[in-house]
């Protein structure tokens, strides 16, 4: 069995869609609209693994998201070494996105950063 995909809803679609392609090498299909309902989606698919589905609708509640809470709590992507992890999260930080933590070895023996991508999402990058 895999993972097919994880979805979450966005605000803003074309602004998050923007930053996992523009960051992450995404591929996005073409945009689906349901016009009864007014959600509109794309899927993401990236070189390997699970595909994204990010989604928005007119009627969404937008809470604050607490990073201790229940629930999905980040997106992580392998990126393929240290010095990658390095230098995205420098590019990230440049472009303005706050680094919430790292790049660092965790307890668990991971390299990787944490940043806050659009809306408050945590995305984070391991080597």
């Amino acid at each position: 069995m895999k993972l097919d995909h994880v979805a979450m809803y966005v605000n803003d679609l074309e602004t998050a869609r923007d930053f996992f392609i523009r960051y992450f090498g995404a591929v996005s299909n073409e945009m689906y609209h349901n016009p009864r309902t007014g959600l509109k989606t794309y899927f993401l698919s990236f070189d390997r693994g699970a595909r994204l589905e990010i989604m928005s609708r007119p009627d969404m509640a937008d809470l604050p998201k607490d990073p201790l809470r229940t629930g999905l709590v980040h997106l992580a992507f392998c990126v393929g070494g240290k010095e990658k992890v390095d230098q995205l999260t420098e590019r990230l930080r440049a472009d303005g996105y706050a680094v919430v933590s790292g790049p660092r070895i965790t307890g668990d023996g991971y390299y990787e950063s944490c940043i806050e991508g659009p809306e408050g999402n945590l995305v984070e990058i391991s080597e």
